[in-house]
C-alpha cells in the first residue's frame, strides 16, 4: 500500500476541525490504517473531538490483541465512543461534541471500511469512481426517499447536518463494508469539506491523472478551495500496490 494525506482550514474558517491518520505499516493487528475524521461542535470541541477519536482509535489498536478486522473496528469505535461522551459529559467547554469517522483497513486484497457520519470513501477502479460509503445526513434521506436529487442536495442549505456522529451519544452505531481491491486501485477517504466542493467525475479525472500521489492530494485541495473553500478540508489517497 502507498498513500498521502493532507489537510486544509479552507477559505471560511478560523480552525480547522478536519483530522486524519495514515500508515501503510502496520497498527497494532491492522497491516495498515487510513482515517478521515471531521469534528463537530463550537471551534475548540470540534477540533478536540476529531484528534481524540483518530489519537485513541490509533492508541487502543496498538494495545488490543483481537486479530478479526471488523471486530476490531467496532469494539475500538466503541470505546473511543465512550471517552469522547464522557469528556463531553464532564466538561463545559467540549459539550455537545462529535466527530465524523471513516477508516479502512486492508487485508490480502479486501477493504474493511467503517464510516460515521457524512465524510466519505471512495473506490477508484477501471476510470471508474464509486462512492462506498453512504452519508449518515439529513440531505442523504431525503435523496434516499426521492425528495432531492443528488444534485440539489450538493447546494441544501442543511446539507451540513448529520444524524450520526462519534461521541454525541452513549452508544455509536456505524456502518461497515467489505470491498474487493486489485492491484493498481485507488481509495480515497475526505471530509465533506472535499466532497461538498468537487464533483464525482472531476474526483475521477484528478485521481487517474499522471500526477504523483502527493500531487494529486494537494490538488484536490487546491480544487475544493477554488470551488470556495467553504468548509475544512481532509483527503486520504490510497493506492493498492498488492
Amino acid at each position: 500500500m502507498r498513500s498521502c494525506g493532507n489537510t486544509d482550514v479552507g477559505l471560511k474558517r478560523n480552525t480547522n476541525q478536519d483530522y486524519l491518520f495514515c500508515s501503510d505499516e502496520p497498527v497494532g493487528a491492522f497491516p495498515n490504517l487510513y482515517i478521515v475524521a471531521d469534528g463537530m461542535g463550537g471551534h475548540r470541541a470540534g477540533d478536540h473531538a476529531s484528534h481524540m477519536a483518530v489519537d485513541r482509535f490509533v492508541q487502543l489498536a496498538e494495545q488490543t490483541k483481537q486479530t478479526n478486522p471488523v471486530t476490531l473496528m467496532r469494539t475500538l469505535l466503541s470505546w473511543v465512543n465512550e471517552e469522547i461522551y464522557q469528556e463531553a459529559m464532564s466538561d463545559e467547554a467540549y459539550y455537545g461534541m462529535g466527530t465524523t469517522f471513516v477508516a479502512i483497513t486492508v487485508i490480502n486484497g479486501m477493504g474493511y471500511v467503517l464510516n460515521v457520519g457524512d465524510s466519505r470513501l471512495y473506490k477508484i477502479s477501471n476510470y471508474e469512481i464509486k462512492q462506498v460509503t453512504l452519508d449518515h445526513s439529513m440531505v442523504e434521506e431525503l435523496v434516499r426517499s426521492g425528495d432531492l436529487t443528488p444534485q440539489e442536495a450538493r447546494r441544501h442549505p442543511r446539507r451540513n447536518i448529520i444524524t450520526r456522529a462519534v461521541g454525541v451519544g452513549e452508544t455509536v452505531l456505524p456502518d461497515f463494508f467489505e470491498i474487493e481491491l486489485s492491484k493498481g486501485d485507488q481509495i480515497l477517504l475526505c471530509s465533506d469539506g472535499l466532497s461538498n466542493m468537487i464533483q464525482d467525475d472531476e474526483l475521477l479525472s484528478i485521481v487517474t491523472s499522471d500526477k504523483n500521489i502527493d500531487d494529486k492530494v494537494r490538488y484536490l485541495i487546491d480544487r475544493a478551495n477554488y470551488y470556495g473553500g467553504y468548509d475544512n478540508i481532509a483527503a486520504v489517497l490510497v493506492v493498492n500496490e498488492e
